[in-house]
């Protein structure tokens, strides 16, 4: 077993750079943490968002981090210090929010991982960018106003780089995909439910080959 706690990122590189998507996923089981993830790294998708909206997430996490070589695990759903620290000591080498306050970021900020902070309107944008932050998780990406949303940020903020989440399918990634202020996206189509429940890890595998693939 390694240490609970993994080395950080390199300082030069970023959650947004690691591939085109990036696998948000929610485990009822810790059980099937080890294989989900190997089957998504083997498919090109190293960075895994395990989101805290289920018991078994910081178990997930410290699985991963612990056993599976490759992956970049994350924690999701982060909306308070206490899951800051809880996460990061689990091993999450990068943590996602889907929204922000100052007593968030500055737990964030002294993780000493990297962070995405979810935001949906261009005053949140800019606030960020106030503190320093110019990479950001867009949420929810669909409902917020998509890819035209994204494209007007572009001009007067350029320095702003984001991971849209919500509602984005294989079909509609690749247009976010192409903005030049996207790194990646989040989604969760390549670990359904029911693959997930039949422990279909090659349907995951080629799923996440397919999504690997998006960013032409």
């Amino acid at each position: 077993m390694t240490s609970s706690a993994p080395a950080a990122l390199p300082a030069s590189a970023s959650v947004l750079d690691l591939a085109p998507v990036v696998p948000v996923v929610a485990l009822e089981d810790a059980a099937d943490a080890v294989p989900l993830a190997r089957a998504l790294v083997a498919g090109g998708l190293p960075a895994i968002e395990v989101t805290l909206r289920t018991a078994a997430a910081l178990d997930a996490i410290r699985a991963i981090a612990a056993e599976v070589q490759g992956a970049v695990v994350g924690a999701g759903t982060v909306i308070s210090a206490r899951n800051v620290t809880e996460t990061v000591s689990a091993g999450a080498r990068f943590l996602v929010s889907p929204g922000w306050t100052d007593t968030l970021l500055d737990a964030m900020e002294a993780s000493g991982v990297p962070f995405l902070p979810g935001v949906s309107t261009t005053s949140e944008v800019v606030a960020l960018l106030e503190r320093g932050v110019t990479e950001m998780k867009f949420f929810p990406a669909e409902a917020a106003g998509g890819t035209a949303y994204l494209k007007a940020l572009s001009s007067p903020l350029p320095q702003a780089r984001f991971c849209p989440t919500g509602g984005i399918s294989p079909a509609s990634a690749p247009a976010y995909l192409a903005l030049p202020n996207v790194g990646c996206v989040g989604g969760s189509w390549m670990v359904p439910g029911d693959a997930i429940a039949a422990k279909d890890w090659a349907r995951v595998q080629r799923l996440a080959r397919e999504a690997s693939a998006l960013r032409g």
